[in-house]
């Protein structure tokens, strides 16, 4: 395992952050770690690195145990936190070439890394300005680069993407899938969902300071009720007319209604598409479009925490 977390517990005076967390991340994964607000996942991140102490239990990181002065561990870690960190006074250049620095000393090796980096985040036009005049998408890939550039094998990501543009955030996620690729072990977080669907090939879900679910996608989507959801259009009824006889039905995990728009969960193993039009079509209720599509990770999350959070653009959004 890269990371072994063994029952580890921290309090703040009488609240308890985690509690009894246990997690094991293994070489080669990019494990998503998602959870809302308060769940203890900044948390569990600092006392992964040494940088708090806590009250009970024990980290491993490359089989070896984590203290605050394992230098021989720490220097193959990469850690690219949420709030940008990178030096003002400093050029794009300069910034990547100090942090690279902080463990690489040969001066041909860094000044290879941090060409390297700067090609991997295509900061090349951009070499010379200072962090104040690049865009927030450009100093989002400046704070990756600096987080990288020393070739860590295991790099911790919390929230890279976060108030960047589109384009920007595909770039942030291909760059992650390519350094996952290249052979680094990366633990992710991030508040959007569709991120932690593309590029996460496990995940744990934390709440109130410990895992409550942990899988695959298609393992954690496996645990809920849900196994399917139904959107249908109507064309010529008002779905407020029947949406009692749909909750009836014993397949049917919940109905929301809108008009003439109807979305419809069933439970898994039901068949519930074929069910469903079979009971439209019993009641000659005539339909427009109809889509089908398995539970997405905001459903799994709802489902297991209770909670559901979206972000500005109606997206699942966890916080």
């Amino acid at each position: 395992m890269i990371v072994r977390v063994n029952d580890l517990v921290k309090r703040y005076g009488e609240l308890t952050a985690l509690d009894h967390l246990s997690l094991e991340i293994k070489e080669g994964e990019v494990f998503g770690l998602l959870g809302p607000n308060g769940s203890g996942k900044t948390t569990a991140i600092n006392c992964i690195l040494s940088l708090l102490q806590y009250e009970k239990g024990d980290v491993q990181i490359f089989d070896q145990k984590m203290t605050p002065g394992s230098y021989n561990i720490k220097k193959d870690i990469g850690v690219v936190m949420q709030n940008v960190a990178v030096i003002p006074e400093l050029s794009v250049y300069e910034n990547i070439d100090y942090f690279c620095g902080l463990y690489t000393n040969d001066r041909a090796t860094r000044k290879a890394q941090v060409q390297e980096a700067i090609d991997f985040v295509g900061l090349n036009d951009f070499v010379k300005f200072r962090p104040k005049k690049l865009s927030g998408g450009l100093l989002r890939r400046l704070n990756i680069a600096c987080g990288i550039a020393h070739k860590p094998k295991l790099i911790i990501l919390d929230e890279p993407t976060v108030a960047v543009d589109p384009q920007s955030r595909n770039n942030i996620l291909e760059g992650i899938k390519k350094l996952n690729r290249e052979g680094a072990t990366v633990i992710y977080t991030s508040h959007y969902m569709e991120e932690v669907e593309l590029i996460c090939s496990r995940i744990a879900i934390m709440d109130k300071g410990r895992v409550v679910a942990q899988g695959t996608k298609d393992e954690l989507k496996n645990m809920i009720q849900i196994g399917e959801k139904i959107d249908i259009e109507l064309l010529d009824k008002v779905c407020d007319s029947f949406e009692k006889d749909l909750l009836a039905l014993p397949f049917v995990v919940d109905v929301i209604c809108d008009k003439q728009h109807i979305i419809i969960k069933t439970r898994q193993d039901s068949n519930g598409l074929n069910q469903i039009l079979n009971f439209f079509s019993s009641k000659n209720i005539a339909l427009g479009r109809v889509f089908s599509e398995r539970p997405t990770l905001n459903d799994v999350f709802l489902e297991i925490t209770g909670r559901e959070l979206r972000d500005g653009n109606g997206n699942g959004k966890v916080e």
